[in-house]
Parts: C-alpha cells; sequence; structure tokens
C-alpha cells in the first residue's frame, strides 16, 4: 500500500521555495551595485513592489485553481494544452539552470572554506544528494529545508547586526564617499533600469511554491507568498545600503563572487567571514532541494495530462515519483557537463527562462479574470496592477538582454530543442500518421518492414485515440457544446466523447438530444455516447463514474462553475475546466 506524505506546514512549504529566493541576498547585491552603485538599494525596493504586486496575482490564481503546476496549471486551463506547455517548458528549463547554477554557486563558496576541491565533481554530488533526498520523500526533505532556511535567517541577522555595529563605530564617511560617485550611464533612470533589470534575479523562487500546492496544507500557500516577499523586500535593500556604507565602490570588483563573505569579515573578523560561506553552502545548496520539490509537481502534472509519457508516474513506497527525479538529475548533469560549469550561459537560461514565467503566469491571471469570472477564488488581484506587474518583467527581460546578449543566445539554445521535445509529444498522433503514410508509400520494396512497422504504429494509434474522455453537460445549448467539440478536437487524441447530463426526475433533455445529434454529424471523427443520469453531481459521482468507466479524472471536463457551486474545483479530484 502507497504511503502519503502528511501535508507541509507553513515554514515547512516557505522553507523549501525559501531557500531558493533568499539566497539571493549573497549574490543579488553585488550584481545590483555593479550596475545601479550608490542606487543599487533603489532598484531592490523596486523590486520589492513588483513582488508586493505578484502576491495578489498568484494568490488569485492558485486560489481558484489549487493545483500544481504554476504558470502551466492557469494557461492549461484558460486557454490550450499547446500554450500551457510552452509555460511548462520554461518553469523546467528555469529549475534546470537553477538547480546546477545553486549547487555549483554552493561549491565557490565551498573552495573558501576547503580550498582545491574539484567544483564539477562536488557539483554533481551535491545533485546525488538532493536527488536521494527527493526520491525519500517530500516530507523528509522538508525537514532538511527547514534547518537549511533558519540557519541563513540567523546568519544574515548576524551579518546585518555585525554591520550596524561596524557604521555605528566608524561612521559614515565610506557612505558619503560612495554616494559621491559618478554615475557610470548617463542618467539616473537607466541606472535604476539596468540595476532594476539585475535584482530581478533576487526574486526567482517566488513561482516555486505555486508547483508543489497540492502536497500544502489548506490556506499555507498565500502564507508562503507573504514570507517570501517580507524576507526578500528587508534583506536585500537593507544589505546594499550597509555594503555601501561599507566598503568603497571600487573594491567591490574584487571580491563579487563572495561579497557577503568579505562584508564578514571586515565587520566581523574571519568567524563571521566563515560562518557566512558555510552558510552560502548550505541555502544554495537548499535552492537545489527547491528545483527538484518544485519540477517533480510540474512534470507530474504534465504527465498526467499526457505531454509526457506515463512511465514518469511510476511511484515508491514514498509517493515519491524517482523517474522524474532521477530524469532530471540526468538532464542537470549533462548541461553541466555540456556548458563545463560556465556560470554565464547556465544564468543565460536561468534569468531568461524565469522571467518569461513570471509574466507568463501574469498573463495567465488576465486570462482567468476574462474567462473564468465566475470561479470563486479567496482574492483578487486588480486588473492594472496586473497589467503593471506583467509590464515591469517584460521591462527587466528587456533589460538582462541589453546587459547580456550572449546570454540570451545561450537562452535561445536551449529552450528550441526542449519545445521540438514537448512538440513531438503534443502531435504524436499526427506523428503517428505521417509515418503510416511514408510506411505505405514504400510497402514494395521493403514489405517486410512495411508490414510489421504498419501494425505497431496501427495498435500504437489506436491505444492514443481510444482513450474516452467526458463532458458534464448542464443541458447547455448547441453553441456551448459546440466549443466543446472544437476543444476535444484541437486538445486532445481521443475518438470517444461522452457527454453526461446529471439531471432530476422531472428533467426533460428532448432538445439536448437533437442538439446532439447535429454534433454528431458536424464531427464524424469523434465518437459522442449521451449518457442521462439521474442524482447529484459532486465529487461523489465523478468518483463512482471514474472507477465504474476506468476514466481519470482529469480526462473529464466542466464548464465553469457559478458562484452558487457546492465545491471548489480541487474538491472534483483533478476534473478541467474547458468553458
Amino acid at each position: 500500500m502507497k504511503k502519503i506524505s502528511a501535508k507541509l506546514n507553513q515554514l515547512q512549504a516557505t522553507a523549501i521555495c525559501g531557500n531558493d529566493i533568499s539566497s539571493s541576498c549573497l549574490y543579488v547585491s553585488a550584481l545590483t551595485i555593479g550596475y545601479a552603485g550608490q542606487f543599487a538599494w533603489i532598484s531592490l525596493l523596486i523590486v520589492a513592489f513588483v513582488l508586493f504586486l505578484f502576491r495578489k496575482i498568484y494568490g488569485e490564481v492558485v486560489g481558484a485553481l489549487p493545483l500544481n503546476g504554476g504558470a502551466y496549471n492557469v494557461l492549461l486551463n484558460t486557454s490550450s494544452k499547446r500554450t500551457a506547455s510552452i509555460a511548462a517548458v520554461l518553469t523546467v528549463l528555469s529549475y534546470m539552470a537553477t538547480a546546477v547554477l545553486s549547487a555549483s554557486e554552493a561549491m565557490h563558496y565551498l573552495s573558501i572554506i576547503i580550498p582545491g576541491i574539484n567544483i564539477i565533481l562536488s557539483t554533481v554530488v551535491v545533485l546525488i544528494i538532493f536527488t536521494t533526498l527527493a526520491i525519500i520523500g517530500i516530507g523528509e526533505s522538508a525537514f532538511v529545508a527547514v534547518i537549511i532556511f533558519l540557519v541563513h535567517l540567523v546568519s544574515l541577522s548576524i551579518l546585518v547586526i555585525a554591520a550596524f555595529i561596524f557604521v555605528g563605530m566608524n561612521g559614515l564617511t565610506t557612505f558619503h564617499l560612495n554616494w559621491d560617485v559618478p554615475l557610470t550611464y548617463e542618467s539616473i533612470a537607466y541606472t535604476l533600469f539596468l540595476g532594476f533589470s539585475a535584482a530581478m534575479l533576487g526574486i526567482s523562487g517566488f513561482e516555486s511554491s505555486a508547483n508543489f500546492v497540492e502536497e500544502q496544507q489548506p490556506g499555507v500557500f498565500r502564507k508562503t507568498l507573504r514570507n517570501m516577499w517580507a524576507i526578500v523586500s528587508f534583506f536585500n535593500p537593507l544589505i546594499a545600503i550597509l555594503i555601501i556604507a561599507i566598503i568603497p565602490i571600487a573594491e567591490l570588483g574584487e571580491h563579487k563572487e563572495s561579497l557577503l563573505a568579505f562584508v564578514g569579515k571586515t565587520t566581523g573578523g574571519d568567524w563571521l567571514a566563515w560562518l557566512i560561506s558555510v552558510d552560502a553552502v548550505l541555502v544554495l545548496s537548499g535552492a537545489v532541494l527547491t528545483s527538484f520539490v518544485g519540477v517533480s509537481g510540474l512534470l507530474k502534472r504534465m504527465t498526467l495530462d499526457r505531454i509526457l509519457p506515463n512511465y514518469f508516474l511510476k511511484a515508491n513506497k514514498n509517493g515519491s515519483k524517482y523517474r522524474i527525479i532521477i530524469s532530471f538529475f540526468i538532464l542537470c548533469t549533462s548541461v553541466l557537463f555540456a556548458t563545463g560549469g560556465h556560470m554565464e550561459s547556465l544564468a543565460g537560461v536561468y534569468t531568461f527562462s524565469f522571467l518569461a514565467v513570471m509574466a507568463l503566469f501574469g498573463i495567465g491571471n488576465l486570462l482567468l479574470k476574462f474567462k473564468r469570472q465566475k470561479l470563486p477564488r479567496p482574492e483578487r488581484a486588480r486588473g492594472i496592477s496586473v497589467v503593471v506587474a506583467i509590464a515591469f518583467v517584460v521591462a527587466a527581460f528587456i533589460g538582462n538582454i541589453e546587459l547580456n546578449e550572449s546570454a540570451f543566445a545561450t537562452f535561445i539554445k536551449y529552450l528550441i530543442p526542449a519545445l521540438i521535445a514537448v512538440f513531438v509529444m503534443l502531435n504524436r498522433s499526427v506523428l503517428i500518421r505521417f509515418g503510416l503514410a511514408v510506411i505505405d508509400y514504400f510497402y514494395q520494396p521493403v514489405r517486410k518492414f512495411a508490414v510489421l512497422g504498419n501494425r505497431y504504429l496501427h495498435r500504437m494509434n489506436q491505444k492514443v485515440n481510444s482513450q474516452e474522455f467526458v463532458f458534464f453537460t448542464k443541458g447547455d445549448d448547441v453553441a456551448i457544446l459546440n466549443k466543446v467539440m472544437q476543444y476535444v478536437q484541437n486538445n486532445e487524441s481521443t475518438k470517444n466523447l461522452k457527454i453526461v447530463n446529471v439531471k432530476k426526475p422531472t428533467d426533460s433533455n428532448e432538445a439536448l438530444k437533437v442538439d446532439l445529434e447535429v454534433l454528431d454529424r458536424a464531427y464524424p471523427d469523434i465518437h459522442i455516447e449521451f449518457i442521462e443520469i439521474e442524482g447529484f453531481f459532486g465529487p461523489d459521482l465523478i468518483a463512482e463514474l471514474s472507477e465504474k468507466w476506468d476514466i481519470p479524472k482529469n480526462f473529464m471536463f466542466i464548464g465553469s462553475p457559478g458562484d452558487r457551486f457546492s465545491y471548489r474545483v480541487s474538491d472534483l479530484g483533478g476534473v478541467r475546466l474547458i468553458m
């Protein structure tokens, strides 16, 4: 019997995604000061404002659709599977780059403590450790994440206190000298724009909580958003101001790889530098764990939606989809060796995929407002705030292209093969038919090959198209049912659709039957089976029919429920909204 893991509480869920976003404190200040100089703290405050807007954007979307998948989930329920798949590919690329980049950066910090270690081999060891933790189970992973998270917050707090004491004892002379440094660029506005673009990397990981929301206790998700926002909004601008007050800007370039360790040595001595270095190793490793947990939830959802092969759904006794985790480890390791651990190449994939995912999530929020207006949700983001948030993210995307065009080129090189792979899976039925046509054409010269190949592909095509789907109708008119047929035809590989009407004994469905006869003639490639059931529509009926017909719940569709609907979408066990 499969072991059911306990749901994550607020601290555990915050720790898993918080290790990723809070690890930005180790590098984002140096990165932002490099472009915005003495005005870096303003750029970081702008980022905090953007993140504040995204709190409600994420809260509305996940509150309405509390399912794993993040941007993929909202686009799947508001647009097409192809559009959602693009968001999924970008998210996976972001997690891949985050895992490799964080593990590699952690080993660079470790080399300060243990000189002479092999960075690439050590990075592989870190990936193996967190692959093992992810396979063991999310509950056990959360325990490790909490320890790392608490150590990180304590270490940052000690560093901030030591910095304040140092400034109090030595005065603001360095701050005034740095404040008078001439601008590198022609205007303050352009300086802040570049600083903001670089500083947006400091909120990567904010999207992670939405990818494992089903593993969290009720009400925890919105608290994780609040907690992550509070941490980066407090520490990132404050650390930037303290750095400007302690270290001359001209000297920052010499220590940008381990700036906070240098600040610790300056303000507290070798013991504080050692503490920050150890903390950096731990929290950057924790960011690796965030990637494994987030990608597991996302790829599981994609597999259930038939974008990936069912091969990945095999679980161990702890409920972990170990084939997904091992495949992700292989992908990360191959990228590490392919790039030789080159940080700029990995950062390019990391930067642009993360920003693209944030923008797509905002677009998904707007689509949810227009297409699923009646869907209940605990909070709503104002439309204008969503548009402003998306505009900021797009500006950061453009700014990062300007900062590093070669990194953007690297991102495109990884994106295109990934999109091709997903495109093949989404269009496998078409490709199978094409394969059949090719085999038939060459039938005579290669008869034996053609016969065997033809039989195999026919069986595969029948297997793909034999999957039945279900649409529950309230007695909708022919126009709505026609849209349902168009959705099924454009997004699913099937030849069989059951249209079910749950009615009262006194209800009459004669008009509905006539409409379905018209649709049956209009869509000759899809067999429509109309079923009338007397009873009450709800989770119990869905579970009963799913078991009786052997049709997974995520292959069952409904239209958008109204405010009077007795259940939340999450109560229906994965039933999808297509209207």
